[in-house]
């Protein structure tokens, strides 16, 4: 069972991309605390944060991809309506 995403187990839960765009929010929330944090520490995680920002924003894109291969070929997801899934088993 997935903790976050949804599933036939968790018809609750949320889109892939939903989930990274929320964690790429709280980044850059968490971004426009130190940008102004002179020490080398802070430089270097906030050096970390914009790479794994793009990462994310990769990320997200790709998410977004499948759901839309999904949606195409198989229509919109009924799993939070407690549907089968459109793929695997």
């Amino acid at each position: 069972m997935t903790h976050y995403l949804v599933t036939e187990e968790n018809p609750s839960g949320k889109k892939l991309e939903d989930v990274l765009a929320m964690i790429r929010k709280d980044i850059l929330f968490r971004c426009t605390l130190i940008t102004d944090d002179p020490r080398v520490e802070a430089k270097s995680v906030l050096a970390n944060n914009m790479r794994i920002l793009n990462l994310l924003t990769d990320a997200i894109v790709l998410g977004e991809d499948s759901t839309n291969t999904l949606d195409k070929a198989f229509g919109p997801s009924q799993a939070s309506k407690g549907g089968p899934p459109r793929i695997g088993t």
